[in-house]
């Protein structure tokens, strides 16, 4: 097959790295004329993503995938067109579909007869069939469900085990018509590999959800789910440091029980996907109390957080504070929704200097990101721990000198290795 990937960025790269090496003919479209640049000299563009660059040495010198900006280049007579471009969400709620529509409108002037279209990009219910199918109809002048089939199909992955993940997990699918889902089945069949799921109700692999709208929806609840229950996980953590209980025991004793799943508690929920696709179920769903709920009670743990450390350290006028970790995770080079920008807000706000350390990030870039950065070594007054990095793991006093209060958000440390030090971690009084 031809196969044209709208946006390579840290999912649609890797997307058509896995085609590409199904054997299938690639061609990657991206805006950034770097990314495309590094793509076609076979360099992966960002760091961290686990057998990227392996594929990418494999695959572009064999002429299996390639890299454009030119949409006429690579949509034109295509069997397939997988888009994952950007949606943004503000803090309202509601979606900006700039890009997207962009994107939409751009591969609508280039579609050719035969050709399936399938959206991995998590949308509100409704999106494909609303907005997309009129888009690419007016655009094209070619009818859907007879000239071309559009689907929707959610990436489910994480950045960084991206072609781990694409095995691990069933691949969702919803089209507009039964002939559209037949395609999508019949072609991510012959893209993907499935790992055997024996806990699994029905065969690991490609399933048909019946509707672009049950396919959408899938997406925003599995990732809704998540969100709600770490809110829970933050309230009884919250309410447990006041009564004197271990939440993370609690926590251990109840998930014994098979029905009880509850996550970890933590100092922000952070990322491209958790933080916001509640936002676009509540555009769906505005009176959902509960998801509502939720996303405000985490979108306050950096506050809660520095809060804590105010109530150890006492008042913070002056004091130099250190935030470790910059990344929404561990082990990620992204910052998207991360805690560090509530944790530092906070800290200011508190009449503390902040400062911010992560391993994975330069002084320079750091410091574009409107940060003071900090190192290890220097004298420091109290620490904040936001990205659970494993170089934290190992942190004691001595390198952070002068520090007088560790405030573990993340779980990574233990008193132990905190002598002479005020240690606190959120959920434990």
């Amino acid at each position: 097959m031809k196969i044209a990937v709208i946006a390579l960025g840290k999912i649609g790269l890797p997307l058509a790295a896995q085609f590409a090496s199904k054997g299938h003919e690639v061609i990657g479209v991206d805006v950034n004329e770097d990314v495309v640049a590094q793509v076609n000299a076979a360099q992966e563009p960002f760091p961290g993503e686990a057998h990227l660059q392996e594929k990418l040495t494999e695959l572009v010198p064999a002429g299996r995938l390639k890299a454009t900006t030119s949409y006429a280049e690579a949509v034109p007579g295509a069997d397939a067109v997988v888009l994952v471009v950007p949606l943004f969400v503000d803090a309202e709620a509601r979606p900006d579909f700039g890009w997207m529509d962009a994107a939409t409108q751009e591969l609508a002037k280039h579609l050719t007869p035969g050709t399936l279209v399938s959206y991995e990009t998590t949308l509100p219910v409704g999106t494909t069939r609303s907005r997309w199918k009129p888009m690419l109809e007016a655009g094209s002048g070619l009818v859907e469900g007879r000239d071309f089939h559009l689907v929707f199909s959610p990436e489910r992955v994480l950045t960084g085990r991206v072609f781990e993940d694409l095995r691990k997990y069933p691949k969702l699918i919803g089209g507009l018509s039964d002939a559209g889902a037949a395609r999508a089945q019949e072609f991510y069949e012959a893209v993907l590999d499935f790992d055997e799921r024996p806990d699994l109700a029905r065969p690991n692999g490609v399933w048909d959800l019946g509707s672009a709208e049950a396919s959408e929806l899938a997406k925003l609840a599995e990732t809704t789910y998540r969100d709600v229950n770490i809110g829970l996980a933050n309230q009884f953590a919250r309410y447990a440091a006041t009564a004197g209980i271990d939440i993370y025991q609690v926590i251990e004793a109840s998930n014994s029980q098979p029905y009880s799943h509850i996550h970890q508690p933590g100092i922000a929920v952070g990322g491209h996907c958790i933080p916001v696709y509640p936002r676009l179920y509540l555009w769906n769903d505005p009176q959902a109390t509960v998801v509502r709920a939720a996303r405000e009670a985490n979108a306050g743990m950096p506050d809660y957080t520095i809060g804590l450390l105010e109530g150890a350290y006492g008042d913070l006028t002056g004091a130099r504070v250190v935030v470790l970790g910059a990344a929404y995770r561990g082990g990620v080079k992204e910052t998207a929704f991360s805690g560090v920008f509530g944790a530092v807000e906070a800290i200011a706000a508190r009449g503390a200097t902040a400062l911010v350390h992560d391993p994975l990030f330069s002084d320079a870039e750091l410091e574009r990101l409107g940060f003071a950065p900090y190192h290890l070594g220097e004298p420091v007054d109290a620490a904040v721990v936001q990205a659970n990095h494993a170089d934290y793991r190992g942190l004691g006093p001595d390198d952070l000198p002068g520090v007088k209060v560790f405030i573990d958000g993340r779980r990574v440390s233990s008193a132990e290795q905190w002598q002479g030090v005020t240690y606190r971690v959120i959920g434990k009084s």
